[in-house]
């Protein structure tokens, strides 16, 4: 029962640190990431195996997983139009670039 007690304890004080984290960031979203994936794989790590060295390697695979799928999220879509020597451009899709119109830019 002692166990269960420091256990949710933990977990508490890591989504309590969590959510701060997330509230100070500003577009990097791999340590929110990293973070909530460690703590989810901790846990769900510990929860099978029941032994502290599945807890350990469930973070370092949760963690690392959450880094990576933090990181691709919010990624924004590329800018077709853009600024290049003084003039106004659109890159196609295809990747063909032309000049445009200087309103288009602004």
């Amino acid at each position: 029962m002692r166990t269960r007690k420091i256990a949710v304890r933990a977990v508490a004080a890591a989504l309590c640190t969590m959510i701060a984290a997330s509230a100070a960031q500003a577009q990097n979203n791999a340590v929110p990431g990293a973070v909530l994936g460690g703590i989810t794989g901790a846990v769900i790590g510990g929860a099978v195996t029941g032994r502290a060295g599945g807890a350990a390697a469930g973070a370092v695979i949760g963690g690392a997983t959450g880094a990576v799928i933090g990181s691709q999220t919010g990624q924004r879509p590329p800018a077709y139009y853009f600024w290049s020597g003084g003039r106004c451009h659109y890159r196609y899709p295809n990747g063909q670039v032309v000049r445009v119109s200087r309103s288009y830019c602004q």
